[in-house]
């Protein structure tokens, strides 16, 4: 991956990060839960939620974190159900912005007439909106999967009907051991699982939402 390239992935991939982190301190916030905002979460200040490491992967291997979202269950009025929430927002959040990519990815390229003529200028903008719109998708249907530490562990938790303790602790145990395991598998034989779950998806709503 050239510079030019790293310059021009960075905006959306910070942009995607930042939302998914201010979704999660939101919306724990409004469901009672302030433990985020006193500790400066609740903002969409990059800086706020930026794991250093985990933003140097991201570039480096295409897998990276942000600094997990604080959450006190104890001063959630539902706790089940309300983390079900304050979970399932960062992927949803995500979800948001890839459709906003969509809409002006389709605006730049009716821009660009039926030919498909545009200045180089043009041509890094619609590429860089374009990054975006498949960050975000990737982004959160990642976090859905349901293995901890990923939103999805949690959702599946809210899901569950009451009696599957088992489950939910197996996943909590396991989940990153899996994914670690899952993610140094597809480095080393070059078979991405993950990446078989998640682009065939990424795919299909970048073609649904942006036509392409």
């Amino acid at each position: 991956m050239n510079i030019q390239t790293l310059l021009l992935i960075a905006p959306p991939i910070l942009i995607a990060l930042t939302f998914h982190e201010y979704a999660h301190a939101y919306t724990a916030n409004r469901f009672g839960d302030d433990t985020a905002k006193q500790l400066g979460r609740l903002s969409l200040n990059p800086l706020r939620h930026l794991d250093p490491l985990g933003t140097i992967m991201i570039f480096l291997v295409h897998f990276g974190w942000a600094k997990p979202v604080p959450v006190n269950p104890s001063r959630l009025k539902s706790p089940r159900k309300d983390m079900l929430w304050i979970s399932a927002a960062g992927p949803l959040s995500n979800m948001g912005l890839a459709l906003i990519s969509a809409i002006l990815l389709r605006l730049l390229n009716a821009m660009a007439g039926p030919t498909g003529q545009h200045s180089a200028g043009m041509g890094l903008l619609i590429f860089m909106v374009f990054m975006s719109l498949q960050i975000n998708l990737a982004l959160a249907i990642f976090n859905i999967l349901p293995i901890a530490p990923l939103d999805g562990s949690k959702i599946l938790s809210g899901l569950l009907p009451v009696g599957h303790d088992n489950i939910i602790h197996f996943l909590e145990r396991s989940g990153p051991f899996i994914l670690i395991g899952l993610i140094l598998f597809g480095r080393a034989t070059g078979v991405s699982i993950l990446g078989g779950i998640i682009w065939p998806f990424v795919e299909f709503f970048t073609k649904i939402f942006a036509g392409v």
